[in-house]
């Protein structure tokens, strides 16, 4: 082969090389948590590369960011938040690494409920993906950071969202149908911390919790007592753990109120890839399945 004819065809390799590695790049996206994470993968699909900072079964509220959290905020071109004040460690890590990403609230435009923080007082719930309306405004928002971050594959990232807005509404429908067969005196139940405020709000429940809105509170002895109470007196049926928790509180308030124990219940995160709760509308089908196992009589 002529040196010019090998010259060519070395320069039109090396073009093509740098297409492709261009073309195969994945956007770097970092999120505070798993099931944020979830979101951001259902819509992002294989264009983007996610990296959750609370992992699975992790707790957001008690999390303490390791140095390679740091580094990893610091190499991301987007980053995703919660927002409603969940997150506290989140700007000070953010800062402290020099993230230059942009960062989408996941949650702005969602309504805010007020439930029991640690000090007694009314917080900000921060748990507002426990609805599926809710998660709506996530899935925008999500879809809003990525199309600005990466606008060549908007596209890609409307159909993904698009798909998985179907998803949610299948699954809303069949949390509707699985409620209406409970009977309205068995809708209230005990959990372990205020983490389905917007659940019981969106979906006609009651949730009765020792603990405020953060898993960083611990009830005293008078608060326990003054619970297995008011279970008593309003005859809830069951008492709910949460993956996320330490179930001896609970087994405690089962014992003495007479409540029965049902099933695990995913709040604050979802299970690993092999568990019952690896995504988000996996997660929300978990739960609704526990709630009718434990809640409907000819099911017990």
């Amino acid at each position: 082969m002529p040196l010019k004819s090998l010259f060519c065809l070395l320069a039109a390799c090396l073009t093509a090389g740098a297409a492709y590695a261009q073309d195969t790049q994945k956007l770097t996206v970092v999120a505070s948590f798993s099931i944020l994470a979830d979101f951001t993968r259902q819509i992002g699909g294989d264009k983007v590369e996610v990296k959750s900072l609370v992992g699975p079964s992790g707790d957001v509220h008690v999390y303490e960011p390791s140095p390679a959290d740091a580094q990893s905020l610091a190499k991301a071109k987007l980053i995703v938040v919660n927002g409603l004040a969940l997150e506290g460690w989140m700007q000070r890590l953010i800062a402290a690494a020099g993230a230059k990403g942009p960062v989408v609230v996941a949650s702005a435009g969602v309504m805010p409920r007020l439930g029991d923080a640690e000090s007694g007082e009314k917080g900000v719930d921060p748990h507002a993906w426990q609805s599926i309306a809710n998660a709506r405004i996530y899935v925008a928002n999500i879809l809003g950071g990525l199309i600005a971050a990466d606008p060549g594959d908007a596209e890609v990232f409307r159909a993904n969202a698009s798909n998985f807005a179907a998803k949610l509404d299948t699954e809303e429908t069949r949390i509707r149908a699985a409620i209406a067969a409970i009977p309205p005196e068995n809708r209230r139940i005990i959990t372990t911390h205020d983490a389905f405020g917007y659940f019981g709000q969106a979906y006609a429940f009651s949730f009765i919790a020792p603990e405020g809105l953060s898993t960083e509170s611990e009830p005293s002895a008078r608060d326990v007592a003054r619970l297995i109470g008011q279970i008593r007196k309003e005859k809830a049926p069951a008492v709910f753990l949460e993956n996320i928790s330490d179930p001896r509180l609970m087994q405690q308030i089962a014992r003495e109120s007479g409540a029965k124990i049902g099933g695990t219940l995913f709040s604050d995160s979802l299970s690993p890839p092999d568990g019952p709760a690896a995504t988000y509308i996996a997660m929300m089908e978990h739960n609704i399945i526990e709630l009718k196992k434990a809640l409907i009589p000819a099911q017990r």
